[in-house]
């Protein structure tokens, strides 16, 4: 009897995605557990495993919209000893590596572009994570294909323009749909202030090397302010409240959505309880929760819920900006470069590591009182981290 591949049910409120990819093709074995194929939905990507041991046969092709609970494949009964490796032998014997090396992987969006423009991903270097092909390295594969015919008659043809239409992904659709709405539906202001990173600084020059022995991780920036996100919404709760209709929700808790950049887009993965984390376990989840995020791993549940986010537009070179607040959240910080700067200490002019903070915030919640306190508290914290360690 074969066993049906069928999607999942990734979340509450997720009824469809698209089927990116198949990880396996068509009449390879595969084991009960192995990665058969890629959903991505409107939060996330994840990889969706086989039900069973068998051969798979393919229903539902790639890039096709798909329901929870729709049949997409089959695994047909029979005891494979590899995973990876077909069931048939191929009609020209040729040996595995040869196969196997023919097969490199390539982002959905990588592929859908490479098969517009007639091209074999497996013939394109890959600068992706494991050397995956992503968007960019087929718009360059693009860019060389039109250069080399266009150098070639440059004395006789004048260069031509062209463009490249891509379908945005189900993920950058909702991403755009959610940022459009937190522009309508929220009175957002952002207030600006500046703080001295040099003891932070000085703190992780100090103890980097001990912390990432005894912890296996290392210590960041984004530690010190989530920790001080935490201390600052205790004194200036509204913060971290939202509104539902005409009630306002505030936790007494506080879950940071840690914003990452992936090839897909930006994902905001939560840290549940990050004011009960150590400094320790803050650094751990944000790199175990990035990882996922960028090998396409990260769950709906990773994503969910949240009460206040944290952006770090400095890791690009930002050196200001206005974060866009993620609903129904009424307060996002955004972190940007640190950049030396002259500034007056104790009547002196001196040259100090500094960085600007942005705190965008929904004003029908949160008055400008509450918004700059909440700002001055995180300065105070990040420029005497010792006030993180004692809770004061």
């Amino acid at each position: 009897m074969s066993v049906e591949i069928k999607v999942p049910s990734v979340g509450e409120s997720v009824s469809e995605g698209v089927l990116s990819r198949w990880i396996r093709k068509a009449g390879q074995g595969v084991k009960a557990g192995d990665p058969v194929f890629e959903l991505e939905t409107d939060k996330a990507s994840q990889e969706i495993a086989s039900p069973a041991e068998g051969t798979l046969e393919v229903i539902v092709q790639e890039g096709q919209k798909v329901m929870v609970g729709q049949v997409v494949g089959k695994i047909l009964p029979g005891k494979v000893t590899s995973s990876a490796a077909p069931v048939a032998a191929p009609a020209a014997p040729a040996p595995a590596p040869v196969a196997k090396a023919s097969v490199q992987a390539a982002s959905p969006s990588a592929r859908q572009m490479a098969d517009e423009h007639g091209l074999d991903t497996t013939k394109i270097p890959g600068t992706g994570r494991d050397g995956r092909v992503i968007k960019e390295d087929v718009q360059a594969a693009i860019g060389s294909t039109k250069a080399a015919p266009a150098a070639a008659e440059t004395a006789k043809v004048s260069p031509t323009r062209s463009e490249t239409r891509t379908r945005m992904s189900t993920l950058r659709q909702r991403i755009a749909e959610r940022l459009l709405s937190a522009q309508q539906n929220a009175a957002i202001l952002t207030t600006f202030n500046e703080a001295d990173m040099s003891a932070v600084m000085a703190l992780r020059a100090k103890y980097k090397d001990p912390f990432q022995k005894k912890h296996g991780v290392g210590l960041g920036f984004m530690g010190f302010f989530v920790k001080a996100v935490a201390e600052a919404a205790r004194a200036f709760p509204a913060v971290n409240a939202r509104i539902e209709g005409s009630d306002v929700v505030t936790p007494n808790y506080l879950d940071v959505g840690v914003a990452v950049s992936t090839e897909k887009g930006l994902m905001v993965p939560v840290l549940r309880d990050a004011d009960k984390m150590t400094f320790a376990q803050i650094e751990k989840g944000i790199v175990e929760l990035a990882a996922k995020a960028r090998d396409g791993k990260i769950s709906v549940a990773d994503l969910q819920g949240g009460t206040f986010t944290i952006t770090n537009g400095g890791v690009f070179g930002s050196l200001l900006s206005t974060p866009i607040l993620n609903p129904p959240q009424s307060g996002i910080l955004g972190m940007h470069t640190i950049q030396k700067r002259p500034v007056v200490v104790d009547d002196q002019i001196a040259i100090r590591p500094m960085m600007y903070l942005a705190l965008s915030y929904d004003h029908r919640l949160i008055d400008g009182r509450e918004a700059v306190g909440f700002l001055v508290r995180v300065k105070e914290c990040i420029e005497n981290p010792e006030r993180l360690m004692l809770e004061v």
